[in-house]
């Protein structure tokens, strides 16, 4: 069994081969990435390392020759990335690949108001109709992500949001990764889609308490409209794409879309998700 994980260098590739790679045979496993150099510790260790880049489909050609099971990390091109990513499928089948595996998000519907749901829904449309069995692994928010919004908060004595009462279940990376990997290693799962989330939903309360915790002093929760917190985020220094992409992730748990809580993790992992809290206080930690 040959099995690979495409972005390999990048954050979520790394933890996801490191897991992997704790489970089958390094001889078995195909990385890909832009920069094959980055991978030179994995390919110490017996694991085979292709040069692969979405947006130039020559490199699709031969890299998944003989592979058949495939991790498909979403690329960070946000808005431009869904052509690249179906072509990349397009290649894996051509190629023989039985079963992908992708990284997409919760609920990736129209009414969804996240900016990145055009790209999963339609990458997750292709899967559907490619002909390989497919597994969707939406995962929710990374908790890691928090950690400036909760130490910014605990300074300021306030958190600026536009989420309302809107909840949502931050996931550790790791966790994605490990359950990424366990479904590689371990088959199965095939035409599933998973929630892969935290052990539970928490709200702009939640974060606003912990910034109290870490601060040692009261947070009071502001909540603003939509245009109101791209105006906050970007006088906090992020461009404007950057503030446009966190304030629809607001817009969307105060939908509802985030929240769904499940024991996806567990269930393929054997062990517990990790919380939030955890992991911004780890992050402090360090």
């Amino acid at each position: 069994m040959t099995i690979a994980i495409t972005g390999a260098s990048g954050p979520l590739g790394r933890a996801a081969a490191e897991f992997l790679l704790e489970q089958v045979d390094p001889r078995e496993v195909v990385l890909t990435t832009r920069s094959p150099d980055s991978l030179a510790d994995f390919a110490a260790r017996g694991a085979r390392v292709r040069r692969a880049d979405f947006t130039e489909p020559e490199t699709l050609s031969s890299v998944f020759d003989g592979v058949e099971r495939l991790l498909l990390i979403s690329l960070d091109a946000i808005g431009a990335r869904l052509e690249p990513q179906r072509a990349a499928i397009a290649a894996a089948v051509a190629a023989g690949v039985g079963h992908i595996v992708y990284t997409s998000l919760p609920e990736p519907v129209p009414a969804n108001p996240a900016v990145v749901v055009p790209d999963h829904a339609g990458t997750e449309q292709t899967l559907r109709e490619s002909g390989a069995q497919w597994t969707m692994l939406r995962n929710n928010l990374y908790a890691h992500t928090q950690a400036a919004t909760v130490a910014g908060a605990a300074a300021a004595g306030r958190l600026v949001t536009n989420s309302g009462s809107g909840a949502t279940a931050y996931v550790a990376r790791e966790d994605c990764a490990a359950a990424a990997a366990a479904i590689l290693a371990g088959g199965g799962h095939e035409n599933q889609a998973y929630d892969i989330t935290g052990p539970r939903a928490v709200t702009a309360h939640d974060l606003a308490a912990l910034a109290a915790e870490v601060g040692d002093g009261a947070v009071e929760v502001v909540q603003v409209e939509d245009g109101e917190m791209i105006a906050h985020l970007q006088r906090a220094g992020l461009p404007l794409p950057a503030a446009e992409l966190v304030t629809s992730f607001g817009a969307s748990a105060r939908a509802g879309y985030l929240s769904t809580v499940s024991t996806a993790v567990q269930d393929l992992t054997g062990r517990a998700p990790r919380s939030l809290e955890d992991v911004v206080r780890a992050s402090r930690a360090s």
